[in-house]
């Protein structure tokens, strides 16, 4: 899991385009009258197939149904299941709504997904029964972050933000591997504010590789770590989205089998990434809706 990541400086750019997805909270979606009836306009979840037992009612998206009380999106109505957590809970689905709505494996829209047509009432698949963590009203078209990244197959989140299970510290971006050499290209427009080409292991911060670009549009920055810059990259220079920007290395990384590039995402004008490793802080927000805007899933 990368450990060497946060370790060093900062960056960040970021760019934004239109079309943030609707997320809700559990305590926003309880205010929106959440009230355990599948009204019209709602999508509807139950704990027992054949939409029976207890239901959970909902207007919009929802990126992480929780798993946990208090806090976690229950099933309100009478029946089987009332008051547990809809997380990994539901059998089977009523969409009430105008609009088609998917259901996901993972939180943040990731992983395996069901879609459900406006109107549609259905049990969930083998796959997603009682596997359930997040769905989306009009699911976008977007591509896996990793395969952006590399503009082809086999890359993965080695690392998610705030991740660190065996380092101190939070981990302030994501790490995103493929193997040494990768091309690397960029996942936002903007122009580059600060490059340093660094070298292969963790002896100093000097060796450390940073691109950071800012989107002033997004007003974020996303920066890239431990990647080879390419020789053309200057500060001032724009940036388009998909532009090449260097190649996988381990730059500020202990060994070759710790390459990855680190994807951040920061707020405002930037120039270099935040500390991870050993800071018990986290400077930056979550990244998931932003990548979502950007035409990402987090995976």
């Amino acid at each position: 899991m990368k450990m060497a990541t946060k370790i060093l400086t900062t960056a960040t750019a970021a760019a934004a385009i239109g079309g943030a997805v609707i997320a809700t909270t559990a305590s926003s979606a309880d205010a929106a009258g959440r009230n355990g009836k599948c009204d019209t306009g709602e999508f509807c979840l139950y704990y027992n197939s054949n939409q029976k037992g207890s239901l959970s009612d909902f207007t919009g998206s929802v990126r992480d149904y929780g798993a946990k009380q208090p806090g976690c999106y229950d099933f309100k109505s009478a029946g089987a299941g009332k008051g547990k957590c809809v997380k990994n809970a539901t059998a089977s689905v009523w969409n009430r709504s105008s609009k088609t709505v998917r259901i996901y494996f993972n939180s943040n829209y990731g992983g395996r997904y069901q879609d459900f047509k406006a109107g549609a009432k259905g049990n969930l698949n083998s796959s997603l029964k009682n596997q359930n963590a997040s769905h989306e009203f009009s699911p976008s078209k977007r591509v896996n972050l990793s395969y952006a990244l590399y503009k082809t197959g086999g890359g993965y989140i080695s690392c998610g933000f705030d991740k660190y299970t065996s380092t101190t510290g939070r981990h302030e971006g994501t790490d995103i591997t493929r193997r040494v050499g990768s091309k690397i290209y960029a996942l936002v427009s903007g122009k580059v504010t600060y490059v340093h080409q660094g070298r292969n292991g963790r002896s100093s911060s000097s060796n450390l590789s940073t691109i950071a670009i800012y989107n002033a549009s997004a007003k974020k920055t996303v920066i890239y770590l431990h990647s080879a810059p390419s020789s053309s990259l200057r500060v001032g220079q724009n940036i388009a989205k998909g532009q090449y920007l260097g190649t996988e290395a381990w730059h500020g990384v202990s060994s070759a089998g710790g390459a990855h590039t680190h994807v951040e995402m920061r707020p405002g004008y930037q120039t270099h990434a935040s500390i991870s490793v050993g800071d018990p802080h986290l400077d930056n927000p979550a990244p998931y809706s932003f990548w979502a805007s950007q035409g990402y899933n987090y995976r």
